[in-house]
């Protein structure tokens, strides 16, 4: 076996040590040839992933969406040379010799961390610590529902493990706690951990700021708990402690393996300097002499590269056998299969929008109107569930007469994530990427905030979750600043490919779900009012869709009022006495900026045309960004500054929210 790091010996020869090695040089070459990257994980993790992949992961690299694999997860994806080398070593045809050479360059299918949408085989995107372990919840919470919903006695097919690789930056950030505290309430027994336990971060040794025994924390969790003392080189513990974490079924599994971050490297072995920064030539020629490579960079062995290949046979090997399962359980369960089938392939049921048409006719605040088609959905779509962040009864978003999602029923489709913001968002990326699910999550909007870092990465990993935001301004009142949202949408709108929607009513909260549950690559955000709003002439499910339409129309208008959500009441009372003063206005309901920019230029032309650049919108938010709309010569009611302790109606008057003020902002407008 390899050597650890303080012994000068030659090491073995063995075909396990020239396997552990082409991990270890290939991500040692790649990060060298890019003069960027973090040599150090790769390094040390090797023996533990090569354990994983080689005797438990299964997987088809010819098939990697065969949907009965078990999933992968790099938490720490800043060694994302670690996965990239595995991808290739195994035989998957997404990374080759040339994508390991092009590392971290321009358009290459291995970037600087894992993204899912870019190299096959990675299925989560990692990278912001913490992120991944809570991911993976999420993919062992899909598999679990996803059994429990289809797996019949005799007939097993769903039957996979999530195992995770993190470090101790994912267990020293918030999220991971959040989101593994869940799991082991949940007694999520198919989800297991190694963490790469080196004891070094970028700054130096975790002593300087992280001296918890993370094994008792994990404990406390409900978590089962193995040490692997010698992750260098003992790779029968690895393998051991796998294997009895396989065992345990009621728990999820942390293996606490100590390794050597830069493992070979005669100088930097152990320390922050091989961390996040290339060897350098003289190092990287020292470690291949310490480690007995005589081999050129980018060059695997042989009989390593033939013994990693075997992936491919065990592979389809195991691929056909479950295809052998999946053909007797629809020789038994024809209607079950035809629905494993379709929730696997993404492909919703057959008119499902339907089911939100009764909605239209309601008339109530957005947030009970949304509640309204949140259980007409769960109606019709079966892969539809979620919940909220400890506020159920506050967003209204439990689905009635359904079970809860608990370690006794996984077969439950309302989830008590607890007060867990951004472990929430995490988790529900997991159970989205997953396939098989369309999950939606539920909090304030204030408290977006939270949980921002995991709707970012929704969007950058190109997953359609659903977030469900209540109390979308300072009409929620006397809570006061702290809850009230000022600068939160704007903040959202921010962040590329998000769907920001602001529903005025009824037809228009049916847009925002309709788009929301369609759109399956981009993530929604759905802010909904705590206050009754009424059901608007001129609005259309149809319009709302486009993200912005015509609500008041006025030929050749010469002032166009722009409002979303509960404020567009205001702009079309304001535009009556406007109107009857002579003045042609025309009100432009804009619920989602994001759709609206996805029209072409000729149908946003005709809805804010150029020649009228009289205009002001209005949003009880900040003014941020809505210059955009209302250009140079016109004007923005909104709110720059944090909000007040107040009853709602209280606080609209005093922000200038009435329509005597629209219409005084109006006249100055106009002249």
């Amino acid at each position: 076996m390899v050597a650890a790091p303080e012994q000068t010996q030659t090491l073995e020869t063995t075909l396990e040590t020239l396997c552990v090695n082409s991990i270890r040089f290939l991500a040692i070459d790649a990060v060298e040839k890019a003069k960027s990257g973090h040599p150090g994980l790769p390094m040390g993790a090797a023996p533990m992933a090569f354990v994983l992949w080689d005797r438990f992961l299964k997987f088809n690299p010819k098939n990697p969406k065969w949907v009965d694999r078990d999933r992968f997860v790099l938490s720490a994806g800043h060694g994302c040379m670690l996965q990239y080398a595995l991808l290739h070593l195994a035989g998957y045809d997404s990374v080759t010799l040339e994508d390991i050479q092009q590392f971290r360059q321009w358009g290459s299918r291995t970037p600087g961390h894992p993204e899912n949408f870019e190299t096959e085989g990675v299925e989560v995107t990692t990278g912001p610590l913490g992120q991944g372990i809570s991911n993976a919840v999420g993919l062992a919470i899909a598999e679990a529902h996803l059994a429990a919903r289809f797996n019949k006695p005799g007939h097993k097919i769903v039957d996979h493990y999530t195992y995770v690789i993190l470090g101790d930056g994912c267990n020293m950030e918030g999220v991971a706690s959040e989101a593994v505290s869940l799991a082991g309430h949940l007694k999520l027994g198919k989800l297991i951990a190694l963490y790469d336990s080196n004891h070094i971060s970028i700054d130096g040794s975790t002593d300087l700021a992280f001296t918890e025994d993370v094994g008792k924390r994990y404990e406390a969790y409900g978590w089962h708990v193995l040490h692997v003392p010698d992750g260098d080189t003992n790779l029968a513990a690895i393998a051991q402690a796998l294997t009895e974490a396989k065992a345990v079924t009621d728990k999820p599994s942390l293996l606490v393996i100590t390794t050597t971050i830069g493992y070979g490297s005669p100088k930097k072995a152990g320390s922050e300097k091989v961390h996040g920064a290339p060897l350098g030539g003289d190092e990287v020629t020292a470690t291949r002499q310490n480690l007995n490579w005589p081999y050129d960079p980018f060059v695997v062995p042989e009989d390593a590269l033939a013994h990693f290949r075997q992936a491919i046979g065990r592979g389809a090997q195991a691929e056909a056998a479950w295809n052998e399962t999946f053909a007797a359980y629809q020789a038994a369960y024809p209607a079950e299969a035809a629905e494993f089938e379709r929730v696997m392939a993404g492909r919703l049921p057959e008119n499902w929008e339907a089911a939100l048409q009764p909605v239209t006719e309601m008339e109530k605040s957005t947030r009970l109107l949304s509640e309204a088609c949140l259980n007409a959905l769960a109606g019709a779509i079966p892969e539809f569930l979620g919940g909220s962040a400890d506020l159920a009864h506050s967003n209204m978003t439990f689905l009635k007469g359904l079970p809860e999602f608990q370690a006794s029923s996984y077969e439950g489709r309302n989830f008590r994530f607890g007060v867990r913001e951004h472990g929430m968002g995490a988790i529900l990326n997991g159970m989205a990427l997953h396939g098989g699910l369309l999950p939606y999550g539920a909090t304030f909007l204030v408290f977006a905030d939270y949980m921002k870092a995991a709707i970012r990465l929704s969007a950058l990993s190109q997953v359609g979750v659903i977030y469900v935001m209540t109390h979308d301004s300072i009409m929620l009142g006397e809570d006061g600043p702290t809850h009230q949202p000022i600068e939160t949408i704007a903040s959202l709108r921010a962040t590329p490919d998000v769907l920001v929607n602001r529903p005025a009513d009824a037809k228009e909260t049916v847009a925002a779900y309709a788009v929301a549950i369609a759109d399956r690559k981009r993530p929604s955000v759905l802010c909904f009012t705590r206050q009754g709003v009424k059901n608007l002439p001129g609005t259309s499910v149809e319009g709302a869709k486009k993200g912005g339409y015509v609500v008041v129309s006025a030929d050749n208008p010469d002032l166009i009022l722009i409002a979303t959500g509960s404020e567009l009441e205001l702009a079309t009372k304001a535009a009556a006495i406007l109107s009857e003063e002579g003045k042609a206005v025309r009100v432009v309901s804009m619920p989602c900026w994001e759709l609206f920019e996805d029209q072409p230029a000729a149908y946003r032309e005709e809805v804010l045309p150029a020649a009228c650049r009289k205009r002001v919108a209005v949003e009880a938010g900040t003014t941020f960004g809505w210059h955009k709309y209302a250009g140079s010569e016109g004007a923005v009611i909104g709110i720059d500054r944090f909000g007040a302790s107040a009853p709602g109606p209280i606080c609209y008057e005093k922000f200038g929210f009435t329509v005597d003020n629209v219409v005084a902002t109006a006249r100055q407008v106009l002249g």
